[in-house]
């Protein structure tokens, strides 16, 4: 006799059947769906969280210079970020909420924190 994929009760009624109700197929897809999302969501953002600490570890002025294998060797993830802002002068600095960085192609990141969000 086939069993409910949820909760494991023997299944009554029509031959192909996988769930005794609507409650464990519903659940099982939930189940099912969080683990699949759950495996790429949870790595990015903890990802982003750590590259904040980081960032925030680093940037005690404000505004800071750090770099390129200090951040790497603390576990900074450069492919992570949750925004980006291009100054009036063109600069384009990456950010892991409100702190951010831009690279100044020497081996070194400028670290700066959001403005707006101090106010």
């Amino acid at each position: 006799m086939a069993k409910c994929l949820e909760c494991k009760e023997t299944l009554k009624g029509r031959e192909g059947q996988k769930y005794c109700s609507e409650y464990c197929k519903s659940s099982y897809h939930y189940k099912k769906n969080k683990l699949k999302e759950s495996s790429t969501y949870v790595k990015i953002d903890k990802n982003l969280k750590l590259n904040r600490s980081i960032l925030k570890k680093y940037n005690i002025s404000g505004q800071s210079q750090v770099k390129t294998e200090l951040l790497l060797a603390e576990g900074f993830d450069f492919r992570h970020s949750t925004h980006t802002w291009t100054a009036k002068n063109g600069n384009l600095y990456h950010f892991c909420y409100e702190f951010g960085y831009r690279d100044l192609q020497d081996g070194k990141y400028t670290l700066i924190m959001w403005q707006d969000y101090m106010k």
